[in-house]
């Protein structure tokens, strides 16, 4: 696997409010960086319509949920936009952090999932206030669980969710 460099960008709630509304150049002129396609799909609209309500009773919670990922792929010139990807929110009473990430389909299958889990661990890892990383998948998402196969998470239960279904819930320490 190559060695892939991240960088994350905020996703500010004007960008956040212009993905919602399918306004794609804008949400790019607000954020500073090239989304694409991925940014304004249905999943990502419930994502960022979620994200701001989240925002509106959880202001803290800013510095922890999805920014969009930056990488520089082997033979392309100048970083490009492989993804969204941060956690639920800040750590919970019991310094719990959950995350979530998505690799656009253009980029999958080349190691950006874990190098990006790899960073979220690494931020989770340097807050005090966290004790544990959770991750929770569906049954069905081999590649998900393929990915977090390798970073030391134990499953711990599973999960109804209304927008995903079952799902398995997997921690580890930060």
């Amino acid at each position: 696997m190559t060695a892939h460099h991240l960088r994350f960008a905020e996703l500010s709630p004007k960008t956040m409010a212009a993905l919602l509304a399918g306004e794609l150049d804008t949400a790019r002129i607000e954020s500073g960086v090239e989304l694409g396609e991925l940014f304004v799909d249905d999943r990502a609209k419930w994502l960022w319509n979620y994200r701001l309500k989240q925002l509106e009773t959880q202001p803290e919670a800013a510095d922890w949920i999805a920014r969009a990922v930056l990488s520089t792929p082997p033979g392309v010139q100048g970083e490009v936009v492989v993804g969204y990807a941060g956690f639920h929110g800040p750590p919970d009473a019991d310094g719990m952090v959950e995350v979530g990430y998505t690799v656009d389909p253009q980029y999958r299958r080349r190691g950006y999932a874990k190098a990006i889990l790899a960073a979220l661990l690494d931020r989770a890892a340097a807050e005090p206030a966290v004790r544990v990383v959770r991750a929770t998948i569906s049954p069905d998402n081999e590649a998900s669980l393929a990915t977090i196969a390798s970073f030391g998470f134990t499953q711990n239960g599973e999960q109804w969710d209304e927008e995903d279904g079952l799902e398995l819930i997997f921690e580890r320490p930060a």
